[in-house]
């Protein structure tokens, strides 16, 4: 049996990362990758040109967008935080660029992602560490010796893959989570873990699409919006409001600002259950126009009406909404689409002056891991060191990136996990 001082499961961002940091403290490293390439999911972020940190300078502003988890990232943030990432990746040929809101990429060589820049980068370290790398290798099970008195700590004893077994003095787990499943990430990481004795948060899409039980948005499918106003409301309360850019789907509604909420939703779902009336729950409020309060609004229609003469309803309605929303505003408004505006009376005015500023959808549900950015949920960090990213309850495991209970929004932040997280539990196993 070969024997290693460090064993790194995944080949995504966090396990480079912390393949790179064991290595170079002169550990004996062995990388697994289930994939025959690795970094396959960072590879597809950001559209290929990979948004890979953020460039807020306040760390407090920075861990508040994990939620309440953001605390335990304080320790690893100290040591290598956003800041510290950019002089990483700087000091190793990564031009970067900062875009809308503080999203840092790197800039592309003639040809080449951006992506493919930052993987470029990490398998050059892992090559100079004298990181052995095995593709292909799919990991079926962590042996672990169960802690004998009140106390103790369990150990890994060895790992199996399909085809041998393989031994080390220490394990780091950086599998990803649910999301993104064609790219390997199926939740492998949560069963070794459990094995260990680990606590798994219970897991949920996030960063993804919501569904919606109005089946009238397909009209709208595919139609993109700017500038609008998104609010949330679970018992016709308000939980949480957002203002920029969403689309239709077939099935509902996405875009920066829906999936920007969807980590919450299985709460709001959850809140709803109880003491809600018929056909309320969770709801989403459009306003199309936010920068109208209603009576401008109304005003602004009745003008645009008086101008528009003979024309129809459902081509008057272009001077107020996109195109491909018309057919889906024609579907809520009780105005026939081919009524002259002229004829349309002042209680109707107001009634699509009200629909444009309080378009309801009742949300029951989110789209699926498939077409889920990252994974909400996973390995409890009540059981990790957040100095080390070592287990509390396993003497000789460690754990990096999207496994654990960490996801925050888009715009680098997950990735930024990835890194300080690999970085602190490689650091740690090497030490």
């Amino acid at each position: 049996m070969e024997r290693f001082d460090t064993i790194v499961i995944g080949g995504g961002p966090a396990g480079l990362m912390a393949a790179i940091q064991a290595s170079s403290a002169g550990e004996r490293v062995l990388l697994l990758e289930k994939n025959a390439s690795l970094g396959v999911k960072l590879l597809l972020s950001g559209r290929g040109r990979c948004n890979f940190t953020n460039g807020e300078e306040n760390i407090d502003a920075f861990l508040d967008r994990y939620g309440e988890n953001g605390r335990f990232l304080y320790s690893a943030f100290s040591r290598f935080g956003p800041a510290q990432t950019l002089d990483f990746f700087h000091k190793n040929g990564v031009e970067t660029v900062m875009e809308r809101g503080k999203r840092i990429f790197p800039v592309p060589g003639r040809a080449d992602s951006g992506g493919q820049r930052i993987l470029d980068v990490l398998l050059l370290l892992c090559k100079k560490g004298n990181v052995r790398i095995l593709r292909n290798a799919n990991v079926k099970a962590l042996k672990v010796k169960k802690p004998l008195g009140e106390g103790a700590l369990a150990h890994v004893d060895r790992l199996i893959t399909g085809i041998e077994e393989l031994e080390a003095k220490r394990y780091i787990i950086a599998t990803g989570g649910k999301s993104y499943p064609k790219t390997g990430s199926t939740g492998d990481g949560y069963r070794f873990a459990q094995a260990a004795g680990h606590t798994i948060v219970p897991t949920y899409p996030a960063l993804v699409p919501i569904k919606t039980r109005e089946t009238w948005v397909k009209l709208a499918h595919g139609c993109n919006l700017r500038n609008v106003n998104l609010k949330v409301l679970v018992n016709d309360k308000k939980a949480e409001e957002h203002f920029g850019e969403m689309e239709f789907t077939n099935f509902g509604v996405s875009g920066p600002i829906v999936m920007e909420m969807s980590s919450r939703v299985p709460d709001w779902l959850d809140a709803a259950k109880e003491g809600h009336e018929p056909d309320r729950g969770v709801q989403l409020s459009l306003d199309l126009k936010p920068a109208l309060p209603y009576d401008k609004l109304k005003t602004r229609i009745a003008q645009d009406f008086q101008t528009a003469g003979s024309r129809r309803f459902d081509g008057a309605l272009r001077r107020l909404v996109p195109g491909p929303l018309i057919p889906m505003i024609l579907e809520l408004s009780d105005v026939p689409p081919d009524k002259p505006v002229a004829y349309v009376s002042s209680e109707e005015i107001e009634a699509l002056a009200r629909l444009l500023k309080d378009i309801r959808l009742t949300v029951n549900g989110l789209w699926s891991f498939n077409n889920a950015v990252v994974t909400r949920g996973g390995v409890s960090l009540k059981e990790v060191d957040p100095r080390t990213m070592r287990s509390k309850l396993c003497d000789n495991l460690y754990f990096a990136g999207e496994v654990l209970d960490l996801n925050g929004p888009s715009g680098g932040f997950n990735l930024q996990v990835c890194w300080t997280t690999g970085y602190v539990a490689g650091q740690a196993s090497g030490a």
